[in-house]
């Protein structure tokens, strides 16, 4: 089975959905009960891989459509693209962490979860999703240009987002130049320096640390 598909889902017929919902929920319940830890009261990003994972431990527990069927319901769902959004690792049938979720999946969780609140209310969640974006990017430590061509996609709106967001990173990017710059120069601790500038000295060093890996 291919990757988990967590870019912005497209709009269904309300009238089918319901029905593909409750084909699928027999699969859904049978594998929180084999794997609680995955599918059980918290959900957790999976492995690729993991539906021939699952068929290979259970031929004779599950149907292959059906499954996958379960599947795609399943990462589909608002509460697995939380996780995805989390920047959580992908993990096994055993639960164990075993590869990094990819930044691509995890902005396209965030747009999607953002788009499906904002439907729901009439407060504007834009400034939340940004400061989320912002932190996508940074943990993924590539330069701003380099992640928006890796996450970028053809929706008018996600591209909208996208680039305010870069925009933001493009700034906070020069400021942490600066940063190091006059820090550099200063020949002092990063105590000293945050000190002097009546800076919060974790913050400031994490930022040094930031510039240093994107200038590198």
């Amino acid at each position: 089975m291919p990757e988990a598909d967590t870019s912005p889902v497209p709009q269904r017929n309300p009238r089918r959905a319901p029905q593909k919902r409750d084909a699928s929920l027999p699969v859904l319940e049978k594998l929180a009960e084999l794997y609680p830890h995955l599918f059980g009261a918290v959900f957790l990003p999976l492995k690729r891989g993991i539906f021939q994972d699952l068929l290979a431990a259970h031929p004779e527990v599950f149907e292959t459509e059906s499954l996958k069927a379960a599947l795609s319901t399943h990462t589909r769902s608002t509460r697995y693209l939380n996780s995805v959004a989390s920047g959580q690792m992908r993990h096994d049938l055993q639960g164990q962490a075993v590869e990094a979720m990819a930044p691509e999946h995890i902005h396209h969780a965030l747009v999607e979860v953002f788009r499906r609140r904002q439907s729901r209310t009439q407060e504007d969640l834009q400034p939340r999703l940004l400061d989320r974006m912002l932190e996508a990017w940074e943990a993924s430590g590539l330069a701003p240009q380099d992640y928006a061509e890796r996450v970028r996609t053809r929706d008018a709106k996600a591209s909208e987002l996208l680039e305010a967001c870069m925009a933001l990173a493009r700034e906070r990017t020069a400021k942490g130049e600066a940063l190091l710059r006059a820090f550099t120069t200063s020949g002092k601790t990063v105590e000293a320096f945050a000190d002097m500038y009546g800076l919060d000295p974790e913050h400031t060093a994490q930022t040094l640390e930031r510039a240093r890996t994107q200038a590198a």
